[in-house]
């Protein structure tokens, strides 16, 4: 009997920690994070990583990295901002826009020694003009010097800031949870216009990222439309309904286009939660065609490609010109899925398990995987990566900010 203990906890330990943390897991969990078999392609890999403050824990968020004028930016959600060398993930700069507070507080209880208030960080990170921008829950926008991280300004607007704001002509454009998009000077951070609209009962935990472009300032609304406001004024140039309530419940009804829209060609491309994918004319607000695919996530686009990852994290590629589906996937159900990043003839989306996954652009092929994090949630990627210049930069859950090579 005690050798067929031993056995078993030999077996047990062998087996590795994965086995043991399944019995804590139903079939449904356990289904979801089964990977489909693959053979790569090809071998992405990690080449440098490095912890910024804490990431965002378990809270709602779009933070997210940027890259840019030689350097990756990254933040937590407590208030540490930093910037890091592309090329080794050394850090250049670091600062940090926590307060401090005469008592600490752990859990529900205050203890008796000074602490660190978190800034709640949630929106950005936005470069413009040797300038980051960065928005908090508090109802703070920082203007920060890229170079050396110096503060150039500090904003406080009416209600918190969780996505990424836009700037354009000399305005910084930031739209908050209560439905109020402001123009902010992008010398001082004083409010230029204030523009409102209508929140209804129940909406998602998001807000669209504004878009800045040609005058005009772009933005999803919660009630399911599209508005481009004049950006030198805030005036409204045209409203367009993306989506109409339907449903007997204030759930069902639910319609928020929390998407950042898209411009290119003279077209707008948002998707709204509430099941509908458009094209819309910037000049006119006109709906060039629509279809029925519903999502939170942002849509990306390359070439004549529309790139979706819908509410159940399948994967779609659509014809900008027509709304066409050209292929989809849906292997990967259930994994909350990021939006798609095109990265050369492939795009890259991450999973809240830490994984990368790899499809051509063209077909659809899923032809590639990369561990990022530990197969854990709390090591999971939750936004998008970053790929620009040339470099591909991806964060997890638990503030792990990490470059991975490229095909």
């Amino acid at each position: 009997m005690k050798n067929s203990v031993t056995i078993l906890v030999a077996i047990l330990l062998l087996s590795g920690c994965t086995t043991v943390s399944n019995w804590f897991k139903d079939e449904e969990e356990i289904e979801i994070q089964t990977l489909p078999p693959l053979q790569n392609q090809f071998e992405s890999k990690v080449l440098w990583d490095e912890e910024v403050g804490d990431g965002i824990d378990n809270y709602f968020s779009r933070l997210r990295p940027a890259v840019g004028f030689g350097k990756v930016f990254a933040a937590d959600r407590e208030g540490i901002i930093t910037a890091l060398d592309p090329e080794t993930g050394d850090t250049i700069w670091e600062i940090d826009v926590s307060t401090r507070s005469t008592r600490s507080y752990i859990g529900n209880l205050y203890g008796l020694f000074p602490g660190r208030v978190s800034a709640k960080v949630s929106g950005g990170l936005t470069l413009a003009s040797n300038t980051l921008y960065v928005g908090t829950e508090n109802g703070l926008v920082y203007a920060i010097n890229q170079e050396d991280g110096e503060i150039k300004w500090v904003a406080d607007v009416p209600s918190e800031v969780i996505s990424a704001p836009a700037v354009d002509a000399g305005i910084v454009v930031v739209n908050t949870v209560a439905g109020i998009l402001l123009g902010l000077d992008s010398t001082d951070g004083s409010i230029l216009w204030q523009t409102e609209s209508d929140v209804p009962p129940l909406t998602l935990r998001g807000a669209s990222a504004p878009a800045a472009a040609n005058g005009g300032a772009i933005v999803g609304l919660a009630s399911g439309r599209l508005r481009v406001s004049i950006i030198d004024s805030g005036l409204t140039a045209w409203e367009q309904v993306i989506a109409k309530p339907a449903g007997a419940t204030e759930l069902e009804r639910i319609v928020d286009v929390d998407s950042a829209p898209v411009i290119f060609g003279g077209n707008i491309y948002v998707v709204s939660y509430g099941g509908a994918l458009s094209s819309v004319e910037l000049r006119t607000g006109q709906v060039v065609w629509s279809r029925e695919y519903a999502s939170y996530r942002n849509v990306t686009i390359f070439g004549n490609r529309l790139f979706v990852t819908d509410n159940n994290s399948n994967i779609y590629a659509i014809d900008r010109r027509n709304g066409v589906e050209l292929w989809s996937f849906s292997e990967l159900r259930r994994r909350n899925l990021t939006s798609a990043t095109p990265v050369g003839e492939y795009i890259v989306v991450g999973d809240k398990f830490g994984f990368l996954h790899w499809f051509t652009q063209s077909e659809g092929e899923y032809v590639s995987r990369l561990a990022i994090g530990d197969d854990d949630q709390d090591e999971g990627i939750y936004v998008e990566p970053v790929y620009q210049d040339g470099v591909l930069i991806v964060q997890t859950r638990d503030g792990v900010i990490s470059r991975v090579s490229v095909p």
